[in-house]
């Protein structure tokens, strides 16, 4: 195997670890933010948890553009009203709690 076979393999491997580890923000960043709208929207409980499944599976199902529109949505009918813009800083902080949270469960 060549120097460059061993760098090619090399660069996989890391981007493999990348994705999963994107996909595992992305899936915990979504409980996050889902549990965080249905505390807004009064849910507790069961009934918070299955909101926040329901929130990571419409992350898996489409793409993120929809999801903002889709949370919107809910919390409208709920009677709150929150711009694009604090749901979008609100999915930030909850995109780097669980990129924090999955760093310090992956450190030695």
């Amino acid at each position: 195997m060549t120097t460059f076979d061993e760098r090619e393999k090399g660069f996989e491997a890391k981007y493999r670890l990348d994705q999963d580890q994107l996909f595992k923000i992305r899936m915990r960043r979504g409980r996050l933010f889902g549990l965080w709208a249905a505390e807004r929207m009064g849910l507790t409980g069961a009934a918070a948890e299955a909101y926040a499944r329901s929130v990571v599976e419409a992350e898996i199902d489409y793409p993120e553009a929809e999801i903002l529109p889709r949370l919107s949505c809910d919390l409208a009918n709920r009677g709150v009203k929150l711009s694009e813009g604090e749901l979008r800083e609100r999915m930030g902080q909850c995109e780097a709690q669980a990129r924090a949270e999955l760093l310090a469960e992956l450190a030695p």
